[in-house]
């Protein structure tokens, strides 16, 4: 029996991210792009695979998420849309995609507490698969894990992550989630030492829960690091995740887009599928 085909809608494939899951579903066999938007005019009826850099694939970039949507319903099997845009859009658009009965895998970030839970509630009404992926490195899963484990011995530790100039959020996406996670294990982080006073307005950086720190940093040159500081008398640990090459989130993007057809209801972060 031929294995299912599912098509995918790539959101956002004229950015960086977006180009290479151009190329990593075009080399899929279980995979077929559908279709491709993004809201750049430099790119809009342009051929996606030579955007991507992987020859000619003969979809053209479209502006129109809803018709690319509407066309994607038209597919033997259930549809996919990966959504690497914008904070400020991508709550739109994971809706328009549950609503056309499109699985949504998101790895744009921006989106608050509410506004997912708002999407899971959605998508529980819709019984429709939806995942929100911080970050598809399996390297970054293996640092959080190992700052939980880390957690039960150390008192004290901070966040630092460090990103491209292009990034329009702040903190990371990651850098909240790993903090949410250290916060979930219910101890209290960094218990004052002193009566601190910031001569700058967010020296000490982002206060998250149970007390920890995240310190965003933005410069050319950068693609995406994050350091997890835990502090002792006498010892500092850390752990650190750097990328290289966005090419070390694609295992995770394409597990992602083959899991989220089995699913109800909308699952947030890496860690839940592996």
């Amino acid at each position: 029996m031929a294995s299912q085909v599912i098509p995918a809608i790539v959101n956002g494939a004229g950015g960086k991210m977006g180009r290479e899951v151009v190329k990593a579903i075009a080399s899929s066999p279980d995979l077929k792009l559908v279709a491709a938007v993004d809201r750049n005019p430099d790119y809009i009826g342009r051929d996606v695979g030579e955007i991507a850099g992987c020859g000619p694939l003969e979809i053209p970039i479209l502006n129109d998420l809803e018709g690319s949507l509407g066309m994607a319903v038209q597919e033997k099997e259930l549809g996919v849309m990966v959504d690497f845009t914008h904070p400020s859009s991508v709550y739109d658009n994971v809706r328009s995609a549950i609503a056309y009965g499109i699985r949504p895998v998101v790895g744009t970030t921006g989106l608050s507490p509410q506004q997912i839970q708002e999407l899971a509630e959605f998508a529980d009404k819709a019984s429709t698969g939806c995942l929100i992926i911080p970050n598809f490195s399996i390297g970054m899963v293996l640092l959080q894990q190992a700052a939980i484990s880390a957690s039960k011995y150390f008192d004290h530790v901070e966040i630092i992550e460090l990103h491209h100039n292009q990034k329009a959020d702040a903190p990371s996406g990651t850098a909240i989630k790993t903090a949410e996670m250290l916060a979930e294990l219910g101890k209290p982080y960094n218990p004052p030492s002193v009566e601190e006073s910031e001569k700058l307005t967010g020296a000490r950086g982002a206060l998250a829960g149970e007390g920890i720190r995240i310190h965003s940093v933005r410069l050319p040159g950068l693609i995406a690091h994050q350091e997890v500081i835990f502090g002792a008398p006498g010892q500092i640990y850390t752990l650190r995740h750097d990328t290289s090459d966005r090419a070390c989130y694609m295992p995770g993007v394409l597990l992602a887009i083959r899991k989220v057809t089995e699913l109800k209801t909308l699952v947030y972060g890496l860690e839940k599928i592996l």
